[in-house]
Formats: structure tokens, C-alpha cells, sequence
């Protein structure tokens, strides 16, 4: 397919505080995004994007050869359409010739959209008539996830783990004489970039799923890696216990004992503590000993705060789901099904922390309340971050910041009302 277009349906809004500050189609799942998965299939394909309007700007800065938001682009040809919500093989997309649209269930997930679809100038399709237009055109039952929710992604990273490793070439790469640096299990389910540094008493235990180390990644001595696990370029591991369905995007310090968990990338979690089934965004630092709880001591299924509502994840184990640029201090405790916005500061009161920490709020003895700055000084110390990496936050991520600052207000100040119950306690389920 020559032309690629990757849609936002309206429950973007169910993705946050992860998909905040980025299309939902690129969060992390396996080893890749959705976007990147499929273009990594089709390298020479024009491609763009039809996403929140909020988010065009910045993320054009960012993706200088997409067409975001182009109606009049979308009128040139035929075009693959993907919902931005669905996990999909490549070899499925294929499937999806002029005339069809493929569906997971009672979603659906991709279709080739002809300009005679559409009214000429019509504007930009509609979540009501994409549907309508799926609908008028002959059904294939697609295999694929169509995701609802954050944990959704938690849930099915280790099913898009071993797929992703079984789709991926595996050049001829690491390799040592060194006895030391044990290989559990079937050896060809474990790649290792030959750019990678493995230090001596490192364990890689490949009998439950793939291991998969990319470039540049180091791994310190005293770690232990069961997989399906993906290690992501420049990833450094210090005397870590990654238990299974782990994914680490690129440049992540990781550290403590880390299970079922997605960290976006240039996350930070150095030190000792744990973090289970959790989604963590980038420019996330979570302080020493920071620990979060993913199971409740009755066994029952988690609920999450979401969008001012408690939603039921027909889950038992469930973690925390943190915003991009949020700082923890040191023994952070986070409770079972955690929602944490994007730059918030937490500085714990040595006591459970409450379930939903909005945007741009920070934990103060004891207290939740909204940052007395606004968003100023975290944008600062964003640009700083960054620098720290080689990174630069760009004009539009500022701006895009500072409309977010604006629109959460309301939220925001719901759950100020609430407060933080006597002793710091969290509310209940």
C-alpha cells in the first residue's frame, strides 16, 4: 500500500493520562508503536495521521514527513486507514484490499478509502463516518486487539512481545565465550545487538518468552531478564530483576525489581523498588525506593480513575499508569490501579498515596494541590531533562503543554475538592 493513514477514534480520551501529550497509536506495545509496526513493513508509503487537534502542531514538529490532519491529502488516492486503537500483524493488513475494511469484533480496524468515498472537500472524516463507510464495505474478520484502555496495553504486551520478536530479522549479532553471562532456555529466542554490553553474572531466562536486547543497550552485572522481554537502544539495566512481559523503550535507566511493565522511554527508574503492570511515560524519574501495589489483598478486579470516573478493569492485577514528565520523591508509595497526570510532583507522606493525582497537581505534606506555579517552572524543568539526553523540547510541545494546563483545569479542580483524607490516606475502591 502506497498511502497510510493512522485515525484517532473518540475514545482517545480513554487513554489518558498516557496519550496526554501523544496520538494513542503511539504508545507502546511489544517492541514497537502501532505506527511503527506498520511502517517499518512498508518503508516507502506516504503516510499520515488524523489525530486531536490539540496534538497537530506538536506533532508535526516532530514528524516533519507525516501529513497530519490533510483532508485535501486524503483525496488523492486510494488510502489504507487504520484505527489508531487497534494492534494488528502486518500480514493482516494485507488482507485489506479496495472494497473491504477489516474488524476485530465490533471494531473496525482498517479499510482502503477510495476519494469517491467521500464528498470532494468534505473536511476530515468523521469517527460516525469512517464507521459508515466500513460498514458499506465487504467484512473480514481481522486477528488483532482492539485497545479500550491503558491497561489493555499492559495486558496484551506479552501476546505482541514474542509476535514482534518472530516477525524481526535476527542478524547474526552477540556472542561470547564468557561462561559467566548464562542463557536459560532455547537460545535462539534470545537476540542480543552486537552494539549491546552485558557485563559478567548476568541471567537471561528465554523459557516463558523471547528476549530481545537492541543496540547500545547495557546490561550491569547481578541482573536477571525472563521474558518475553524487549530491552530497547540505550536502555541500561543496573542489577535489575525484569520479570516477564517487560518492555523498555529507548534510553531508560531501570533498576529494582520491574514486572509486567511498559516503560514508554527516557524513563528513569535507577533504584531499588518496584513497579508491577504499569504504564510509565517519558521524562518520568521515579525517586529511590518508589513501590507501587498491582494486586489487593482480597484478590478482587482492580478499578482505575479515569476522566472523573472509577472504571472497572475485570482485572486482578493492575498497577499505576503515570503522565509524561511527573517526578516521585524518595519511598513513594502508590496504591493498586494508580493514575498519575503528566507533570505532577509527588513528595510522599510515608503513607499510601492517593488513587488519582490529576495534571499539573503535586503531593505537599500531605496534601494534594495544584502546582503554585501553574505549569511554568515543569516546563523548565522539562527543557532541562531533556537537555540532559540531547534532547530539546520543542516550541509546539510547549504550547501544547501549556492548552493542556488550560483544558484539565476543570478535572483538575474536581479532585482538588476531594482533597486527601485524614492521615493521607487514599480513598477507597
Amino acid at each position: 500500500m502506497r498511502r497510510i493513514v493512522f485515525f484517532e477514534d473518540q475514545k482517545a480520551a480513554q487513554f489518558a493520562p498516557l496519550a496526554l501529550l501523544r496520538p494513542v497509536f503511539e504508545l507502546l506495545c511489544g517492541h514497537f508503536t502501532s505506527r511503527e509496526r506498520i511502517l517499518s513493513q512498508f518503508p516507502k508509503s506516504e503516510w499520515g495521521v488524523l489525530i486531536r487537534e490539540e496534538l497537530a502542531e506538536a506533532y508535526q514538529s516532530e514528524q516533519t514527513t507525516a501529513q497530519v490532519n490533510q483532508a485535501a491529502w486524503l483525496e488523492e488516492g486510494q488510502t489504507l486507514v487504520i484505527n489508531a486503537r487497534c494492534l494488528l500483524e502486518v500480514s493482516q493488513l494485507k488482507k485489506i484490499k479496495p472494497g473491504t475494511a477489516g474488524w476485530i469484533g465490533e471494531t473496525w480496524a482498517a479499510l482502503v478509502l477510495e476519494p469517491e468515498d467521500r464528498p470532494r472537500q468534505a473536511g476530515l472524516p468523521t469517527d460516525a463516518e469512517l464507521q459508515q463507510i466500513a460498514e458499506q464495505k465487504k467484512r473480514l474478520t481481522l486477528n488483532g486487539t482492539a485497545l479500550n484502555y491503558p491497561w489493555d496495553l499492559v495486558s496484551q504486551n506479552p501476546k505482541w512481545l514474542s509476535l514482534d520478536f518472530a516477525a524481526r530479522s535476527k542478524p547474526s549479532g552477540f556472542s561470547t565465550t564468557d561462561s559467566r553471562i548464562a542463557i536459560i532456555g532455547p537460545t535462539d529466542q534470545v537476540h542480543i545487538d552486537a552494539t549491546a554490553r552485558l557485563d559478567p553474572f548476568v541471567v537471561i531466562d528465554a523459557t516463558s518468552g523471547p528476549v530481545w536486547i537492541d543496540r547500545d543497550a547495557r546490561v550491569q552485572a547481578f541482573t536477571r531478564i525472563e521474558g518475553p522481554a524487549f530491552i530497547g537502544a540505550g536502555t541500561q539495566l543496573f542489577q535489575a530483576n525484569v520479570r516477564e512481559g517487560c518492555s523498555f523503550g529507548p534510553v531508560c535507566r531501570v533498576g529494582g525489581e520491574i514486572e509486567g511493565t511498559i516503560l514508554h522511554g527516557y524513563v528513569n527508574k535507577y533504584h531499588d523498588g518496584f513497579l508491577g503492570h504499569s504504564y510509565v511515560c517519558p521524562w518520568v524519574n521515579l525517586g529511590a525506593l518508589t513501590t507501587n501495589s498491582d494486586l489487593k489483598n482480597d484478590y478482587s478486579p482492580v478499578s482505575v480513575p479515569l476522566n472523573g470516573q472509577r472504571v472497572s478493569t475485570g482485572s486482578t492485577k493492575v498497577g499505576s499508569f503515570i503522565g509524561d514528565h511527573t517526578k516521585t520523591a524518595l519511598c513513594s508509595l502508590f496504591n493498586t490501579g494508580s493514575s498519575i497526570g503528566i507533570m505532577s510532583l509527588i513528595l510522599p507522606g510515608g503513607e499510601l498515596l492517593p488513587k488519582e493525582i490529576p495534571s499539573f497537581s503535586r503531593i505537599w505534606h500531605g496534601r494534594l494541590e495544584q502546582l503554585p506555579d501553574g505549569c511554568e517552572n515543569g516546563i523548565q524543568t522539562a527543557r532541562t531533562a531533556m537537555s540532559r539526553r540531547g534532547l530539546t523540547l520543542t516550541p509546539e510541545s510547549e504550547q501544547l503543554i501549556r492548552s493542556l494546563y488550560h483544558s484539565t483545569a476543570a478535572g483538575r479542580e474536581s479532585v482538588l475538592q476531594r482533597g486527601v483524607l485524614p492521615g493521607n490516606r487514599a480513598p477507597a475502591e
